[in-house]
């Protein structure tokens, strides 16, 4: 019963914590817009305050990406149904410094939709990626009892018969 209930309590926490999973975090590095990514990119779009109507390049570009830009939006896809693979580097080189990008829509396999959030990368932590106790390129993570960092062993339950 009690081993029934860990394994219950561990697929909710994994299920709720991948539900707020941000699938491509981005940060602006001089003229280069780079991403995070747990899945492959298809296809973004973005917002922009004149500062990157020229953009290309980056890993977009090396993938076959057509990259058209306006002087306030910019898309990036491909024709041929190639993709930025999921990882990290330089999704597109913006042209010139930009302080605001918004309004982002990234696209997945099969046109799903992936959440993204731009991060300011902070000077504490280069690669921007924080474990569950906010230390960067830390490596605790939520064990099956919902502890960050814990042993998964100490669940304390109480059970009322």
């Amino acid at each position: 019963m009690l081993s029934y209930f860990k394994l219950a309590t561990a697929t909710l926490i994994t299920l709720i914590s991948l539900s707020f999973a941000q699938d491509v975090t981005l940060t602006i590095d001089g003229t280069s817009l780079n991403y995070e990514s747990t899945a492959d990119i298809y296809g973004w779009q973005f917002d922009h305050d004149g500062c990157a109507s020229g953009a290309s390049g980056g890993d977009s570009g090396a993938s076959g990406f057509m990259i058209s830009c306006s002087p306030n939006t910019c898309l990036g896809f491909s024709m041929s149904g190639s993709f930025v693979e999921l990882g990290s580097g330089t999704l597109v080189d913006l042209g010139a410094e930009c302080s605001t990008l918004s309004g982002f829509v990234f696209a997945g396999e099969g046109g799903s939709s992936l959440d993204v959030e731009l991060s300011d990368g902070g000077d504490d932590c280069p690669s921007g990626v924080y474990d569950c106790a906010g230390v960067c390129d830390g490596d605790a993570v939520v064990d099956e009892c919902g502890e960050c960092g814990g042993d998964g062993i100490n669940m304390n339950v109480k059970l009322k018969l």
